[in-house]
């Protein structure tokens, strides 16, 4: 994946903005399986801002794991927003972490609803105390709706740290 920097893959980029700023990254993911934190640790010295990540995908392991509400997921399923920002702020306080990502979501083929369609995939970011979630619908593949979210998540993080500083 390369980023808008052409001379560095997003990974690369995410790492750097991480060190550059001092942060430390955890992630939480559900639909991806662990490839978030598998791209980040494709890059050298990515061991000075990521120390751990949860692969989270029962509800139970949501619940245990990262804290997420029971009540939260009854009301809005598991692929949901509200999940998807309890997820990255449980993360977050868990590993004591400057920046989360978090994804839920339906990869495929099977499993979608009318409501909740293959392909919808929430990602939240959380940077210190703020945080932002968005709502994909990726078309594709299981693997194609997978890395997808990958690629998103990660520039979502980048644009997240960007606002974070605009912001202070």
């Amino acid at each position: 994946m390369v980023s808008a920097n052409n001379n560095m893959t997003l990974e690369e980029e995410v790492v750097k903005l991480l060190s550059d700023n001092n942060f430390t990254i955890t992630t939480a993911e559900s639909c991806t399986g662990g490839l978030i934190s598998a791209t980040i640790v494709n890059v050298a010295g990515s061991s000075d801002v990521f120390n751990r990540g949860f692969v989270t995908y029962s509800n139970e392991a949501k619940e245990e794991a990262l804290f997420v509400k029971n009540s939260t997921l009854r009301e809005y399923g598991a692929v949901s927003e509200n999940v998807a920002k309890e997820m990255a702020l449980g993360a977050q306080n868990v590993a004591k972490a400057d920046v989360a990502v978090s994804v839920t979501g339906i990869a495929g083929p099977g499993g979608g609803t009318k409501d909740k369609p293959v392909g919808l995939v929430y990602i939240a970011v959380a940077v210190k105390n703020m945080i932002r979630v968005n709502k994909h619908i990726f078309n594709g593949s299981r693997n194609e709706v997978r890395a997808n979210t990958v690629e998103n998540a990660l520039l979502m993080v980048i644009e997240c740290i960007s606002e974070y500083n605009k912001s202070k």
